[in-house]
């Protein structure tokens, strides 16, 4: 976990209910879900392997060790899982070398969010040299907290990653919305006690007791997260 939280980022103002905003990243912030299945396919292809079209909601939004997991199980293909890891990690940090796509929203919010001062942590499954890779694009100053996959003993949907964030800014889970595209995540925000926007970018997602499932983060800002964890939503 990376932290650069400053004092007076550790609560929202006095009198506001929601104490920090946490989000996804794959998906979610960026728009790179496809980018991670286009490097799986293409990985194995280099192994002598097809993927099954079918298997990539299987795969998405997981952690690293499930998916390359799956994937090595369906495909009979003769390599480690330590092995496949960097391979992955080394394709998927190739592909982004030149910038990533931000999901619709995502920089307006994040203007938001940093404006008004709102503590905001980025919780992903993905590898810390992943995670640093993206914010050299996206900007590493709108997150004063980040949680990667390989920095904790539980990632998604464990709610170990959510805890965390929830624990480095001093914040009660019940108080933080999260921000999540895909059924794992969801689940380890809601195994916190956090509060959920959905905003599904493969699978579908239900709507459900303290969760929004909304079609795309132009549809967030501020207001709708505070009403999120004050029940007004």
């Amino acid at each position: 976990m990376t932290s650069t939280i400053a004092a007076s980022l550790t609560r929202t103002a006095e009198g506001a209910a929601l104490q920090a905003v946490f989000l996804d990243m794959d998906g979610t912030l960026v728009d790179t879900e496809g980018f991670w299945w286009d490097v799986e396919v293409e990985v194995f292809a280099n192994l002598g392997h097809r993927l099954d079209e079918a298997w990539r909601d299987v795969v998405v939004g997981g952690p690293m060790t499930r998916s390359a997991g799956y994937l090595i199980d369906s495909t009979g293909a003769d390599i480690t899982l330590a092995e496949l890891t960097v391979l992955l990690n080394d394709s998927f940090e190739k592909r982004i070398g030149s910038g990533v796509p931000l999901m619709p929203g995502a920089a307006r919010l994040l203007a938001e969010l940093g404006r008004h001062e709102i503590p905001t942590a980025l919780v992903s499954a993905s590898h810390r040299r992943i995670i640093d890779r993206v914010l050299d694009s996206v900007g590493h100053h709108h997150f004063a907290l980040t949680v990667a996959g390989d920095e904790v003993s539980r990632t998604k949907p464990h709610p170990e990653p959510y805890l965390a964030a929830a624990n480095g800014f001093g914040a009660e889970p019940r108080l933080c919305a999260v921000i999540e595209d895909t059924a794992t995540g969801v689940a380890a925000a809601e195994a916190a006690g956090c509060r959920v926007v959905a905003v599904p970018s493969v699978s579908p997602i239900a709507p459900a007791a303290g969760r929004v499932v909304v079609s795309s983060l132009e549809e967030v800002d501020l207001a709708f997260l505070r009403g999120l964890v004050t029940g007004m939503r």
